[in-house]
């Protein structure tokens, strides 16, 4: 807006330029001298200037001096004419040049000015959200809350650990901050420096990392992260135990709308991949499970089933010939391998057998139960180049454990999938079950096919997608669950897989509160006897 000003200047200017010349030129020029010397010396005037304003003209007067000062005056007064006619037509042109030039800055200065407006407007709507929310998070003082679990809890942290309330992967309690984590709390730590040392402008000593002690940090949602950080007083330092507390918050921002696409999945096949050896009796139940949302539901699922061995495949054979007979279903393939069981190479081999165009794999197993709505999600959380889709299985527990402490019967499995704490658990440690395309697959040249037995195959996967350029998309999801089923340990396998595979037969059996009632159960069947003994005497 300050430029507007300046095109009014110079059209002021030139209108000024114009009366300049109209002032002392005249619209008419005397009869008398324009028929004696001016036509001559005016053509002589523009051919010189149409050579170029800055030009040196050199105009020589037909009319010589002598004692006629009438002549010598014609020939002085046409030579200041021309001179000034060629100054003013320099001195507009030049303002002409400067017209254009703000007409054009003006132009831009107005179509910018919405542009401003919106980012004005912008600015003040952060402002007033950042106040709202400086208002109403709890960041200073209490907020009344409806329960206690409307309560975020802190989690305590220095400069080399984090203690984490919630365990996460792996179930840690205590974590080494890596990656965004530890440039969160660096970040954190130099603001809060910052803070410190700006407070005291004469200040003698400066604060430092070495004189942060601890901090505590909480995620609310829809408000932000709060920080609180504790830093040794450098203002004391012989004074007592006294410190500097620094309260700081990184606030949510409004909500940024980053794209919206329309997602049309009716095309898009699934070919599953199953990798098997022996378990018959499961991969009937497995196909049983699979015509139900596969063959009558989805109709969109392709069948790879991956055999290792000759022990059994006579009946996979027969299984599948029944399942294609029956109805009509023609998207199956039955590969044998005559080798010992490994799940990469299994999936590995899946992959490759695929020679149509490019397709969306879902890796999975036979103890894997799921629904039409999980197979949607796969379609959804996948996109070629760009995302590959890890679900949380839900895990169930020993239905034997789980239904046995509640006095009940085992009901039939349908009935077990439920998401509950007492059902199973989030299998947040396990990579096996994934949809990702095969175009992305071969990309990363999939499995590590040198890994035998149980385990690990499917984490090294899992970080060979974290450590490319695909988004790994990692998601509760309810619709797919790993059903519990007897699990052995190798002896012979590897420390590392050994013990993970031991882990994992340990979480897979029950909650900790279930396998709390099994290892205590002598002492609460005496508790019930005491119970029923006293019962019985007052009666």
């Amino acid at each position: 807006m300050r430029r507007i000003p300046r095109v009014l200047l110079l059209l002021f200017a030139l209108c000024a330029s114009t009366m300049i010349f109209i002032t002392r030129c005249g619209l008419n020029f005397d009869p008398p001298m324009m028929q004696s010397a001016a036509p001559k010396i005016r053509r002589s005037a523009i051919a010189n200037y149409d050579d170029g304003p800055d030009k040196h003209m050199e105009i020589q007067p037909r009319l010589k001096s002598s004692d006629d000062g009438a002549n010598v005056a014609v020939s002085d007064t046409a030579e200041d004419y021309l001179h000034e006619v060629t100054r003013l037509r320099t001195q507009i042109a030049h303002l002409q040049e400067q017209l254009t030039e703000a007409r054009t800055m003006a132009k831009d200065v107005l179509r910018e000015v919405p542009k401003n407006q919106q980012y004005e407007e912008t600015a003040r709507l952060y402002e007033k959200h950042f106040a709202r929310q400086r208002t109403e998070a709890e960041l200073t003082n209490g907020v009344p809350l409806n329960n206690e679990y409307e309560l975020f809890p802190f989690c305590r942290f220095t400069l080399t650990r984090v203690y984490i309330i919630e365990p996460g992967l792996g179930k840690r309690v205590v974590e080494k901050p890596i990656g965004a984590k530890k440039r969160d709390i660096l970040e954190v730590i130099d603001s809060a420096i910052e803070k410190l040392n700006g407070d005291g402008v004469d200040r003698i000593s400066k604060y430092t990392v070495d004189d942060f002690l601890e901090g505590i940090y909480r995620n609310v949602p829809g408000i932000g992260t709060q920080y609180e950080l504790y830093f040794h007083n450098v203002d004391e330092p012989t004074g007592g135990p006294t410190y500097r507390k620094v309260t700081l918050a990184r606030l949510y921002g409004p909500i940024t709308t980053i794209e919206t696409v329309v997602r049309n999945t009716r095309k898009d096949m699934i070919n599953l991949i199953l990798p098997l050896s022996g378990r018959v009796d499961k991969f009937e139940a497995f196909i049983h499970r699979f015509v139900s949302m596969c063959v009558r539901r989805d109709k969109r699922v392709f069948l790879t089933v991956v055999y290792f061995r000759a022990a059994g495949l006579d009946q996979v054979r027969r299984i599948i010939t029944a399942l294609t007979k029956r109805y009509h279903f023609k998207n199956v393939r039955l590969v044998t391998l005559d080798e010992d069981f490994s799940r990469g190479r299994g999936l590995q081999v899946g992959a490759q057998s695929w020679t149509k165009n490019d397709v969306l794999m879902f890796l999975c197993d036979v103890d894997i139960v799921f629904t039409t709505d999980f197979l949607e999600r796969c379609r959804l959380n996948t996109d070629r180049g760009r995302r590959v889709y890890y679900p949380i299985v839900f895990s169930l527990y020993n239905p034997r454990v789980v239904y046995s402490l509640q006095d009940m019967t085992i009901p039939p499995e349908k009935d077990q999938l439920i998401i509950s704490k007492d059902a199973g658990f989030w299998r947040d440690f396990g990579y096996g079950m994934t949809c990702q395309y095969r175009s992305d697959f071969m990309k990363i040249k999939g499995f590590d096919e040198k890994i035998t037995g149980w385990g690990l195959e499917d984490v090294y996967l899992y970080r060979k997608y974290v450590k490319s350029e695909l988004m790994v998309i990692r998601a509760t999801d309810p619709g797919i669950f790993h059903l519990w089923h007897e699990k052995e340990c190798d002896l012979k396998l590897p420390a590392d897989q050994y013990r993970g595979c031991i882990r994992s037969r340990a979480l897979n059996e029950a909650s900790h509160a279930q396998m709390g009632m099994l290892a205590f159960k002598d002492e609460i069947d005496a508790h019930m006897n005491l119970l029923k003994s006293q019962s019985q005497s007052l009666r």
